[in-house]
């Protein structure tokens, strides 16, 4: 049960975490927003860490693991952040439900997880109404007509991306612990952002957290907790059941915009939605 929990509150906070994260990006750009988040991270769970690091840097194997994933994600965020700056998000959005079918071919063809039959097919349904509930027009599911739109690479390489990232910081959280998984994994990747950002010469950091510092705080707390809760999920239920439980974040948000933005659904996003939740609570309910 308390995998599931974990798995719901990541979900909860990557519906909001988005939203923050989308508004610092076109206030203070990709970089600076990576950097916060993965700074923060590095400073606020050291404390719980610090005794762990001995054990760590005695397995280079698990310092490999944690690198790659570090890496995976910072390039998996830039596409995606470069893909919805450069295309139209409704063309976007629908291609990072792939993220799914990556992160749950990785965990069962590499990690070698088992799934039922009846798991296989609700994680199958879960992703159907992430795409439905997420495309506007129904032209847009023609994914072979649209591969040279603006952005559609780019959000392709991100999605693919973020599956990986997924599968590396489950794995992660298993062989080492969710805290450390985490804190290495944000604490590089930000780490890597401030270098870049001083090599650019564009360190205003004070300016920025002065005239965004509401936003730029709650992408922190909810992206970071949206991860840490993910890690521990990982730990207690399956990578591919996480994965899929959490991308329906996706979902929230196209609901966050009915009640708060008085944004329209058609009718195939409705079925999309439904679909969508029903399958993540019998899911939930079948792998409890």
């Amino acid at each position: 049960m308390e995998g599931i929990l974990f798995a719901f509150g990541a979900l909860l906070s990557w519906g909001f975490g988005d939203f923050f994260i989308q508004r610092n990006v076109r206030k203070i750009g990709s970089w600076k927003a990576l950097a916060f988040i993965g700074v923060s991270a590095f400073i606020i769970l050291f404390p719980f860490i610090y005794k762990e690091l001995p054990l760590l840097f005695n397995s280079s194997r698990d310092i490999a693991i944690l690198t790659l994933g570090s890496v995976v994600m910072l390039s998996a965020s830039l596409f995606d952040f470069e893909a919805l700056r450069r295309g139209k998000i409704a063309i976007i959005e629908p291609i990072y439900g792939i993220e799914v079918p990556v992160a749950v071919g990785l965990s069962i063809g590499i990690w070698g997880e088992h799934l039922s039959f009846v798991q296989l097919i609700l994680i199958g349904t879960v992703f159907l109404g992430i795409v439905l509930a997420i495309t506007e027009h129904h032209t847009h599911l023609h994914y072979h007509k649209r591969i040279f739109e603006k952005g559609v690479i780019l959000a392709l390489a991100g999605a693919v991306g973020m599956g990986l990232g997924n599968f590396i910081v489950g794995v992660a959280s298993q062989t080492v612990s969710p805290l450390l998984a985490m804190w290495f994994i944000h604490g590089l990747l930000g780490i890597f952002c401030v270098i870049y950002l001083i090599f650019k010469k564009d360190l205003k950091i004070v300016d920025d957290i002065r005239n965004n510092k509401n936003i730029i705080l709650a992408m922190c707390i909810f992206d970071n907790v949206a991860w840490i809760c993910y890690a521990f999920a990982t730990t207690l239920i399956p990578i591919s059941i996480t994965t899929t439980i959490t991308e329906s974040y996706i979902v929230l948000a196209a609901l966050l915009g009915v009640m708060f933005n008085k944004e329209k659904l058609k009718p195939h996003q409705f079925i999309g939605v439904a679909i969508a939740i029903i399958s993540v609570v019998i899911l939930a309910g079948i792998s409890e």
